[in-house]
């Protein structure tokens, strides 16, 4: 990505840079003169750093089985832009050439012998790049005398696009794209609104942008171990948020924005926690809720049912199907106590200096079911692999399904007085219900055959840990 912005800043002098990934394309081509109106057409012009579309798919699968179309991103986006606008998205997006080289709101001029040092020193020995620099900063729209055309800066753009020419310079640490996480895009939209810039999010008809999202589990499942542990790594860098909300010019509501999605991964410990609390009680005869002949038991089932009819609201006004809205849903739960997961761990081991985290590039085929009638049937169904990011998910279930199995049974037990007095309820039967539905494509992985079984090694594995826990559940209550 940093490559990008220096050849664009050597062949061309245009204040607006497209940044658009190699699997997408434009689809509306009035998007350049909405993204040109949006920046130049207002009076708080100067203040406006990018602006970004909403990302689409013209393959995507009905429904979204693995919830990466990102359909209610347009909640997201309208979410923060009163705020200081939306997060910069990696795609789809136009950034003014003069930001992403550095400058700050309210910067001065660049004049004078000093500032061109400063400018070799954060760009580069390469003359045509600071020149282009230069011209940027300032704002400058002479007339250029003995203009050259594009293709005479052929051998200065190789020069730059070179990876050893940042070397000693500033790319990636104050302009250019930032490095140091694998979601590159969060880390440079910190950035741009830690130097006090706002952004603007544009949504138009039909999608400005199109693109191809993950067709398979496993890819899908690797996409966000990526996300994950890129937005994790960005909360130890010097563009933290609430580093940058006290030393810089990010907004206090906006970081808290920013931090909400920069803890995807440590979200996945409570989302865990939760969703074996249930399947706890009910082993060991305990209770977290309200019994349902209390009035207090109005309490979370109030919240639940607003939750979910807001929810509905909402798909309704976007025009997505309830079964849409359910995958998105579910596909949260299990992206968190999976893929997210995973994420802890890998940026702890960079941490401790002992490895360097990777990028994985996403595979995103434009469809694997085209042509074959049985392939078309078997569209959006779970595949899965010997992935160990699988596993927390089949434990969670088989916990879940080990402690409905046990609750039931001790209902329908009739030996003596003390194995009929039941103390768990029905939410705690409800909850362990709603998660073994959120994993019911891994119950049905359990069964399959070839590709869409779950491996048997897997399943082993998974096995020992639920039996374990169960054992431990059944210890505890004996302990306390």
């Amino acid at each position: 990505m940093g490559e990008q912005a220096r050849v664009s800043g050597v062949m061309t002098n245009a204040p607006l840079m497209l940044n658009v990934d190699c699997d997408m394309y434009a689809n509306n081509p009035q998007v350049f003169l909405h993204a040109m109106c949006m920046v130049f057409g207002f009076k708080n012009e100067e203040v406006c750093a990018f602006i970004q579309f909403p990302q689409a798919f013209y393959d995507g699968l009905k429904d979204d089985p693995f919830g990466t179309q990102m359909a209610h991103f347009f909640y997201m986006g309208n979410g923060v832009s009163s705020i200081q606008g939306p997060f910069y998205a990696g795609s789809n997006c136009f950034h003014r050439r003069k930001v992403i080289y550095g400058s700050s709101l309210n910067d001065a001029v660049r004049t004078g012998n000093t500032d061109h040092q400063n400018l070799h020193k954060s760009f580069g020995k390469s003359i045509e790049m600071r020149e282009s620099a230069t011209e940027a900063l300032s704002g400058s729209n002479a007339k250029i005398e003995n203009p050259r055309i594009p293709s005479s800066f052929i051998e200065a753009a190789i020069q730059v696009a070179g990876c050893s020419y940042e070397y000693g310079t500033s790319w990636g640490k104050q302009i250019g794209w930032m490095y140091g996480s694998t979601t590159e895009d969060i880390l440079t939209g910190l950035s741009l609104h830690g130097r006090g810039w706002k952004s603007v999010f544009c949504a138009l008809e039909p999608p400005p942008f199109l693109g191809c999202s993950p067709v398979t589990y496993p890819v899908a499942l690797t996409q966000q171990k990526r996300w994950a542990t890129g937005l994790l790594e960005a909360l130890f860098t010097n563009k933290n948020p609430l580093l940058l909300t006290l030393n810089g010019n990010l907004w206090f509501r906006q970081g808290l924005a920013y931090m909400w999605i920069c803890l995807w991964a440590i979200r996945s410990v409570p989302e865990i926690c939760y969703a074996v609390l249930p399947a706890y009680c009910i082993i060991t005869n305990s209770r977290f809720l309200p019994k349902i002949s209390e009035s207090a038991f109005l309490i979370p089932m109030g919240i639940f049912v607003i939750y979910t009819l807001y929810g509905i609201w909402e798909v309704n006004r976007l025009g997505i199907s309830l079964r849409m809205w359910w995958n998105i849903q579910r596909m949260g739960r299990v992206n968190a106590m999976t893929a997210w997961l995973f994420a802890c761990p890998i940026v702890l081991i960079k941490l401790l200096g002992l490895s360097q985290t990777v990028f994985e590039v996403t595979r995103k085929e434009e469809s694997l079911f085209n042509g074959d009638d049985n392939d078309d049937a078997n569209a959006g169904r779970f595949t899965y692999d010997k992935s160990p990011m699988i596993i927390p998910g089949v434990v969670i279930l088989l916990v879940n399904l080990t402690a409905l199995v046990s609750g039931v049974s001790g209902l329908v037990n009739v030996g003596s007085r003390e194995n009929r007095k039941t103390i768990f309820g029905l939410g705690e039967v409800f909850c362990s219900v709603f998660v073994s539905l959120c994993f019911w494509q891994f119950l049905k992985g359990l069964f399959g055959n070839g590709k869409y079984g779950i491996p048997s090694s897997t399943i082993w594995k998974s096995g020992g840990l639920a039996l374990l826990f169960v054992q431990l559940c059944r210890r505890s209550s004996q302990w306390f």
